[in-house]
């Protein structure tokens, strides 16, 4: 098992071991390009550049599949969350299809890369079909139906669906897949190392220097760049991107069932949040994953409530033997529909983001390896103007810029809380976590199953919101731009990259021997 930024671990993540890098970095050496972030995105990119003849480096914060990618469904598809109805309407028919074309050229890589570098990944061609289940819906999927072929998806209408579920008219969408995320990024991770490509895991950015090259300064010393990529789900420091990209959380269950008969395809239905459905054999076994029930992050405050509805939703429908895993992931939903991908907003050179993906993630990080590979090799523009980063339109009185807190007001430092009064004060039970008010200061929280008091200053060291406890995974979740943290405040994800501020809790007995 890998560790994951959250305490439910994901069926991927419980069936991997960690990965181990084969190549040293080198810290005097210049790398043509430095890529933020081992997920799914970071790696096809490396890969991309490192065959193409970049030097690149890697560097991952925690584990390669620490974050979304361990937590993803690893849904293979050209249907999308943002359907071509809208996005036609955001940027017009031509667009329309050459998003089309991108993400039907996402696929055609994840093929290529498996059966060019052997993947064992437990990959497999499927159909995706969206669902009506009332008349509003009906007129809905007519109007998808029509856009979807119109931006040259093969679709077509389905008298049957590959799950048990009720509906009144369904389409089908042929050249679909599926596969183990985690399983297929390790391959292409060995594949990007014996090209020559470098890995560095547990080396966190703390800050990035952008002159006549980039140097990012690390856990493990400063590395030297000509060009930087973000692929980091979301820019660290703060950005205007921040202000066009939602977080949202969706919950995840991984269930056996009783008659065996697992689902071959993909299925979507069409209820806000909607459902998706599909299955996976993992080291032999095969499971039902089914997905949704999302929501803004931090904006819902019993985070247990969703994976309940959610279990509720599957055990309607399907004969449930038992529910193995249940997990939640973040995405981030762009202002228009459609991701940024290309130069960060206020950088016109050196450094580079991949960001606002929604829920393909899957798809849309090969779309963003293939964008980026376009924009750093000068190849001829297929993707890049579309999914341009500065296309979105300045907000008044907010500056282009990306920077790193380093300032962040300790407003604890010194001080020492009593462990006896904050303890009566909080009455938590173990397990819990809670921001709560203590001598005119706000604190966060959190009580371990030893006893042991956590506390930790909860505003954010962001953008200073003031964040939530996520009760299922026990983190501490920023509702503002998606930051999370552990319940000691170490940084899960960005766009934070500073811990929150640590509270000091002594019990009276040790203040007597001070």
């Amino acid at each position: 098992m890998i560790n994951r930024d959250g305490s439910c671990i994901s069926l991927w993540q419980d069936n991997s071991e960690a990965y181990l890098p084969a190549n040293q970095a080198d810290v005097k050496a210049m790398y043509d390009v430095i890529i933020v972030g081992g997920g799914i995105t970071g790696i096809t990119t490396a890969l991309q550049l490192q065959t193409a003849g970049r030097k690149c480096l890697v560097l991952e914060a925690y584990n390669i599949g620490f974050g979304t990618t361990g937590g993803t469904t690893a849904h293979l598809n050209t249907l999308l969350d943002t359907p071509y109805t809208t996005i036609s309407k955001n940027f017009g028919d031509e667009n329309s299809r050459i998003v089309a074309d991108a993400v039907k050229a996402a696929i055609s890589l994840i093929k290529t890369n498996i059966e060019k570098y052997q993947i064992d990944c437990g990959f497999s061609d499927a159909d995706a079909y969206l669902f009506a289940q009332d008349e509003k819906q009906e007129k809905e999927l007519q109007e998808i139906f029509n856009a979807t072929k119109e931006a040259g998806i093969t679709t077509s209408y389905s008298d049957c669906l590959p799950v048990p579920i009720p509906f009144v008219k369904a389409i089908k969408v042929p050249g679909q897949g599926k596969f183990n995320p985690l399983q297929y990024v390790y391959g292409i991770a060995a594949a990007f190392e014996k090209a020559g490509g470098v890995i560095v895991q547990d080396c966190r950015v703390n800050g990035v220097e952008n002159n006549e090259y980039v140097e990012a300064e690390t856990d493990k010393g400063v590395f030297k760049g000509q060009e930087l990529i973000y692929a980091t789900h979301i820019p660290p420091g703060i950005n205007l991107l921040h202000l066009r990209c939602v977080p949202y959380r969706s919950y995840v269950v991984a269930v056996t069932l009783s008659n065996n008969e697992y689902p071959k395809d993909l299925a979507y239905d069409m209820v806000d949040p909607y459902h998706y459905y599909r299955a996976q054999e993992v080291n032999g076994n095969t499971y039902l994953i089914a997905g949704g029930k999302d929501h803004k992050t931090a904006h819902e405050e019993n985070t247990d409530k969703s994976f309940l509805q959610l279990e509720a939703q599957v055990l309607k429908h399907f004969p449930v033997k038992n529910i193995e895993y249940r997990w939640s992931s973040q995405y981030f939903e762009s202002a228009d529909g459609l991701p940024y991908i290309g130069h960060l907003p206020g950088h016109p050179q050196h450094i580079y983001v991949a960001t606002g993906f929604g829920g393909n993630g899957m798809v849309y990080s090969h779309v963003a390896a293939l964008t980026l590979k376009e924009i750093l090799l000068n190849e001829e523009e297929k993707y890049s103007s579309l999914f341009n980063p500065n296309r979105i339109k300045p907000v008044a009185g907010f500056t282009n810029f990306i920077k790193h807190n380093a300032d962040v007001v300790k407003q604890f430092a010194n001080k020492w809380f009593s462990h006896e009064e904050i303890q009566e004060l909080a009455e938590l039970a173990p397990g819990e976590g809670r921001v709560v008010t203590y001598n005119k200061q706000k604190i966060g929280l959190f009580k371990h199953e030893t006893g042991a008091l956590y506390a930790v200053n909860p505003i954010c060291t962001h953008m200073k919101c003031e964040v939530k406890w996520n009760i299922a995974e026990r983190t501490w979740d920023c509702p503002c731009h998606g930051a999370r943290y552990s319940y000691d405040g170490s940084v899960l994800t960005g766009p934070a990259d500073h811990e929150l501020e640590q509270i000091r809790i002594r019990s009276l007995q040790e203040e007597e021997k001070h």
